[in-house]
């Protein structure tokens, strides 16, 4: 299976990271009812970003063989975007997700 990361401000807005553009380390998980992740990148390619911790929105891609790709959007809560600098990890909180995949959807809502 082949993911992309993003994390965009708000859902239309720009995109500040993009695995499919530019490679970065990340991981997440699922912790109770919350998802975590965990993205290992410098201050200075985010700089953008943290000014706009309470605008956030997650994305990730997945893209399956044979299959159509599913998208998860991940809604990210207030005060939930943390930096360390000592680590370079930036960590993000999210509190509700939606699965779905684009082709399902008919074009008559």
């Amino acid at each position: 299976m082949k993911e992309q990361f993003l994390v965009k401000h708000a859902v239309g807005g720009r995109a500040f990271i993009d695995t499919g553009k530019q490679p970065v380390d990340y991981a997440w998980k699922q912790v109770q009812d919350e998802w975590v992740f965990t993205v290992r990148i410098e201050k200075e390619r985010i700089a953008e970003l943290l000014k706009w911790i309470n605008e956030l929105n997650v994305f990730i891609f997945q893209e399956l063989e044979n299959e159509p790709t599913r998208k998860i959007w991940f809604y990210v809560g207030d005060d939930a975007v943390q930096y360390s600098e000592e680590q370079g990890e930036l960590t993000i909180v999210a509190v509700s997700q939606i699965a779905y995949v684009p082709d399902q959807f008919s074009a008559q809502l």
